[in-house]
């Protein structure tokens, strides 16, 4: 069993920066394949960023291409995404997912991960 907790969520004006985190408990967080995905109010789950068990693969949705980078830290078991140019449409609950990797691409889809924090609430103000 694996439990993901994120934090760095907060209230920051719109062009700022947050940097978001997820611990995750577990013996072999290097096999697992990582996703970041968020939910506005009023509206469906969605995919933001995901990286491969190696580190060496990364996705992005179109709507965060340039501005977000997910990475992860293996010796911390933890992995982080880092989001510049915030956008009040970014206004989210965010959250991190995990599953054991069986190929060492991406998983895009919120039904291919075993696994799921909490969430932590990121507020861009205009």
């Amino acid at each position: 069993q694996v439990q993901l907790v994120e934090s760095g969520g907060g209230l920051v004006q719109a062009g700022g920066s947050l940097r978001l985190s997820c611990a995750a408990s577990g013996r072999t967080f290097g096999d697992y394949a990582l996703g970041w995905f968020r939910q506005a109010p009023g509206k469906e789950r969605d995919f933001v960023a995901a990286i491969s068990y190696s580190g060496n693969k990364r996705d992005y949705a179109e709507s965060v291409k340039g501005r977000f980078t997910i990475f992860r830290d293996d010796a911390k078991n933890t992995v982080y995404l880092q989001m510049t140019s915030l956008k009040p449409e970014d206004t989210a609950v965010y959250y991190c997912a995990a599953r054991n990797a069986r190929y060492s691409g991406t998983y895009l889809r919120q039904t291919e991960y075993a696994y799921w924090g909490l969430g932590t609430q990121v507020t861009v103000s205009s």
